[in-house]
């Protein structure tokens, strides 16, 4: 209890903002007294070499003092000097004076700014827009339309918001950067350019400008700034949740500040927002606002992941290198997505670096991690990246933990993800060889032919491969002459691979559109069979055989339009068609001769949408209706789906939001309880008959109180769900002696709860304290006409994540609660023996899901050092420690059940202890 109170104490402290290095102003820099004094007592004592912006950059991370200049000037500018303990102010004194420069301290920005001895600080102060045009407008009215990117790498930089100050007219860049904006006042207006990581930009417009193609450029945080521009603010937030309410945006810059266990996780990362649980390590899928994993479509560069899962679970097979971009749609979607019930995650890759090479690389105790980027002459960009796993002592302690935990039943356990790795290995041992390894690669080529023309080809696979396979030799052993063994094979190897080629084109400033054709395939093959033979004293030779055999593939090829057409500033019509053809198939038997289960299904899913995004009364209402309607070849029926989002600005701090709409899925992960095997789950096809399409209502209303640096927000849903299925083998015989296919069970539920959050955006300190109260609930006839609680109930969880900047060091922590989870009980066990002989257990249990695991927290701690600047304020490199699991709480992960003499004994098996590691990075 002393360790929790302690971990919990320090978490406080770090949120509150107890001082570790010098005083905080509240937005990353120490305060203008703070800065006189170290002007004067701080001294430099080492030897400075290097461009001007290289050494100020190490000042700066050494200081916590902000220095900013003309880019151009200091980067071009050298020093190579050797001050013997000498404070701060001599040495500025000492460098302008060899260099032609001058500084002075702004009090008000708590900056020291750098310039020519004959630049005027009123009018050549960086920060200011000195370059604003100052003649009168030539253009009132008119449209404006452009791309924002990222300064230091090219990279178009998707939903960026872009405003006109002191004006209500905004607008947001599309997933390749390109925005307009209607009914732009005059063209000698401001803009206010916002994205999380980089800084807040304010950009004077000016009849010199192009008003079809502006190109924006956008400074990523910790970079010298541009003079061009007005620096406002920087934001150093992970997350930022949308006006919409159910939206949050993540930028994988910040992952390295959070802590995690051997991988920066960007899945790992959405489960510590509100709405997602976290209460899971054995899974890398988002279980949303009482949702399951497959009922959250994965979308990466256009083309579905089905399995994110790498190492039973616990990182997902997304590599954090690849990613620009992530979009999290916690329920009342728009009409453009379609095929899930519960929420859409959207991951937009990069396309790599279109100005220079770049290269660089991670190594933690769990694998390796390399990326490579670059232009290919002026108008195609590349990025590839590569990350496999080795045995280190985090992947051993992990593999060998959940391998262990594998080998009994679980009663309450996981669920498997899509026919994943959940099995165990077979009897004892003599000869044993274990492979066991994860990969994941991804690369991108992104060719812009023209102005308006972007090709753009993505590619992504993910592999787990596990082999538990043993050996057993007798050697006599029975007392025969002829030696005799058993294999035992304990083979599992599973998968994504996904590609997709777009198009995107700009036809004109207010017609948008995108053209992809994509192909996804998950696989999972599981091999637990035994086979061998022997002979006993008697000279009689007996061969043994049995096991399981589980298959299940999916594959899809889609092709998907979708177009943006803005009619004026008050209405933007989104369109477009998407046609998606299954094959799944699933097999699941004992060894190659019987087939308990074997479904093979395909079907065509098509479908048409529209939306209209409305804006009245001055902007501070938007309405956004939409109609999806899909046809579905394997029922032969057609399905509509209404929605509607709103929101209303009830003022500019404070806002309310709605959201209510009809949602279909027609390719289903399906949950197979077997209480003395352990529940699993595989993907099939919907067909009305023992497998019904799926579907939900969206009911969700909200509100949010916003300043530049706090944000607060409350907001409720509810999910009526019709047609969740189950497979069950709780009342089967023995194989053979009845269709399986009649195991298949539908029902209906719901999932309701309320989410309270409180978010500090801005400043040295950022971070957030969530809770959510939920229930989500089911009714399968097979189990009672009651209600009982859905495997993933939660009734109660709680999240703070605190994140603290501090000169060169990052420093993060994170504490999570959680009530625990349900699962079904054994009552009691009994044994028959069968006409053959064979005695089988079998298992009396208590009501579905009636009884709950402990309550589930831990606390966990992060620190990154960053080191060796370049000259744009980017690192190139850093260490990382991360500390999991700090007090050692022993999470149930799952109960194991032993029958012996018609009792049923009780185990708890946990999930990780106390787990530390280092990574360290590189980059080129």
């Amino acid at each position: 209890m002393n360790r929790i109170f302690t971990s919990l104490l320090c978490l406080f402290l770090l949120g509150t903002g107890v001082t570790l290095s010098a005083q905080s102003n509240g937005n990353g820099s120490v305060d203008s007294l703070t800065i006189v004094k170290l002007l004067h007592s701080y001294k430099l004592d080492r030897f400075y070499h290097g461009t001007l912006a290289e050494v100020l950059r190490q000042l700066q991370a050494e200081t916590g003092i902000r220095f900013e200049g003309n880019p151009k000037l200091l980067s071009s500018t050298t020093i190579e000097d050797r001050p013997f303990n000498l404070s701060l102010e001599e040495v500025l004194n000492r460098w302008c004076k060899r260099l032609q420069l001058k500084w002075y301290l702004n009090g008000k920005d708590q900056v020291i700014y750098l310039m020519r001895r004959t630049d005027d600080p009123n009018s050549q102060r960086p920060g200011q827009a000195q370059k604003k045009y100052q003649g009168p407008p030539s253009a009132s009215n008119f449209t404006l339309s452009g791309v924002i990117k990222d300064a230091s790498t090219g990279e178009s930089l998707p939903f960026a918001n872009i405003q006109v100050k002191k004006s209500s007219l905004g607008a947001n860049s599309n997933p390749d950067g390109y925005f307009t904006l209607h009914k732009v006042p005059t063209d000698t207006n401001t803009l206010i350019i916002s994205y999380l990581g980089y800084k807040t930009q304010e950009l004077g417009l000016s009849p010199n400008l192009s008003k079809t193609n502006l190109v924006i450029e956008m400074i990523p945080e910790g970079s010298l700034q541009l003079d061009e521009v007005t620096i406002t603010a920087q934001s150093e937030a992970l997350m930022r949740p949308n006006e919409a309410g159910s939206i949050v945006q993540l930028t994988p810059k910040q992952l390295a500040k959070l802590p995690n266990v051997g991988e920066r996780d960007i899945m790992r990362s959405l489960q510590l927002l509100p709405g997602v649980s976290a209460a899971n390590e054995s899974t890398s899928g988002l279980f949303v606002r009482g949702g399951t994993p497959d009922q959250n479509l994965i979308l990466y560069d256009g083309f579905t992941v089905y399995h994110v899962d790498h190492l039973y679970g616990f990182f997902s097979a997304f590599n954090y290198n690849a990613l620009k971009d992530l979009q999290l749609y916690r329920g009342g979607f728009e009409s453009r997505f379609g095929g899930r019930l519960s929420s859409v995650t959207e991951i937009t890759g990069k396309e790599g670096n279109s100005k220079r090479f770049a290269a660089g690389g991670d190594i933690s105790l769990l694998s390796a991690n390399a990326y490579v980027e670059g232009p290919i002459g002026k108008k195609i960009s590349y990025l590839a990246t590569g990350r496999r796993s080795w045995r280190g002592p985090i992947y051993n302690q992990i593999f060998n933990r959940f391998k262990d935990e594998e080998e009994g039943p679980g009663p309450g356990r996981r669920l498997g993800g899509g026919g994943g790795p959940f099995g165990g290995s077979g009897g004892p041992s003599f000869n044993s060889t274990v492979a066991s390894y994860f990969y994941d690669l991804n690369g991108k080529v992104t060719w812009r032919a023209g102005k308006s023309d972007i090709f753009a080809l993505s590619f992504f696979n993910g592999t787990d491969y596990l082999d538990n396979s043993t050996s057993i030799n007798f050697g006599g052993l029975f007392g025969g002459s002829d030696d005799g063994g058993i294999n035992n094979t304990d083979l599992t190897n599973y998968g994504n691979i996904g590609s997709s080629l777009k198009w995107s084109r700009r036809f004109s400033p207010k017609l948008y559109g995108n053209t992809l054709l994509s192909f996804s395939n998950y696989y999972s093959d599981r091999d637990r069979t035994m086979q061998g033979s022997f002979t006993n004293a008697d000279g009689e030779e007996r061969e043994v055989r049995n096991g399981l055999i589980e298959t299940n593939n999916v594959k899809d090829w889609s092709l998907r339009s979708d177009f943006t057409y803005d009619l004026n500033e008050g209405n933007s019509v989104s369109f477009g068609f998407a046609f998606t053809n299954y094959d799944i198939a699933y097999n699941f038997g004992q060894n190659d001769t019987l087939s308990i289960l074997d479904r093979k299904d395909k079907g065509v899913l098509g479908a048409v949408y529209v939306q209209d995004k409305i804006h009245l009364s001055n902007k501070k209402i938007d309405l956004t209706p939409g109609l999806r309607v899909s046809y579905f070849e394997p029922t032969g029926k057609t399905y509509f789906e209404p929605r509607l989002n709103a929101t209303y600005r009830i003022s500019s701090r404070f806002r309310a939001n709605a959201a209510w709409g009809k949602y279909y899925q027609f390719a289903n992960r399906v949950v197979r309880e077997d209480l003395l095997s352990g529940s699993r789950d595989f993907w099939i096809l919907s067909n009305d008959q023992n497998v019904p399409v799926s579907s939900a209502w969206h009911y969700i209303l909200g509100t949010a109180y916003e300043t530049p640096k706090y944000l607060f927000s409350v907001e409720t849903y509810y999910k009526k769900l019709d047609g969740i299925s189950e497979y069950s083998l709780r009342y089967a015989l023995r194989p053979g002696q009845i269709s399986y296919e009649e195991n298949f069970y539908s029902g209906r539920g719901y999932s309701q709860g309320i989410e309270f959050l409180a978010q500090k955006k801005s400043g040295s300190i950022t971070g957030w304290v969530s809770y959510t109260l939920g229930q989500a609930r089911n009714q399968i006839d097979i189990y009672g006409e009651e209600y009982f609680a859905a495997n993933q109930d939660v009734s109660h969880e709680f999240k703070a994540v605190a994140m603290r900047k501090m000169g060169r060091w990052d420093l993060s922590a994170t504490w999570i609660y959680a009530t625990g989870r349900p699962y079904t009980a054994p009552d009691g066990g009994y044994s028959i023996t069968l006409l053959d002989g064979v005695e089988e257990d079998y298992i009396t249990t208590s009501a579905k899901n009636g009884s709950r695991l402990p309550d589930y927290h831990r606390f966990d701690v992060g620190l990154t050092c960053n080191f060796n600047p370049r000259p744009d304020g980017s690192e190139r490199g850093s260490l990382g420690l991360s500390l999991f699991n700090v007090y050692g709480r022993k999470n149930v992960w799952y109960k194991e059940y032993q029958i012996e003499d018609g009792s049923v004994y009780e185990v708890d098996k946990n999930y990780l202890g106390f787990t530390p590691n280092l990574t360290f990075t590189m980059k080129f």
